[in-house]
């Protein structure tokens, strides 16, 4: 089995020390503890947490676009 699980909250997979299994309506999610700790700060911080973590997946996402579009000019040269 792996020893990483995947966030719900950031979107990334951590190692699962670095883990907590947060029970939800949904069922049990794994959340990685500097998630936890940004929901307990103030409004202020968890925004600028928020935002990073928006930063960080769409920088990202364009570098996967970028990367497909470079693999679909090379197989259609």
């Amino acid at each position: 089995m792996s020893d990483t699980a995947y966030c719900y909250h950031c979107g990334k997979h951590h190692p699962k020390t670095e883990m907590r299994q947060i029970h939800t309506k949904g069922g049990s999610r794994w959340r990685c503890i500097k998630s936890i700790m940004a929901t307990r700060r103030g409004v202020a911080e968890r925004d600028a947490f928020g935002k990073q973590v928006t930063a960080v997946n769409s920088s990202e996402q364009r570098a996967r676009m970028k990367a497909a579009q470079n693999t679909e000019r090379k197989t259609t040269a």
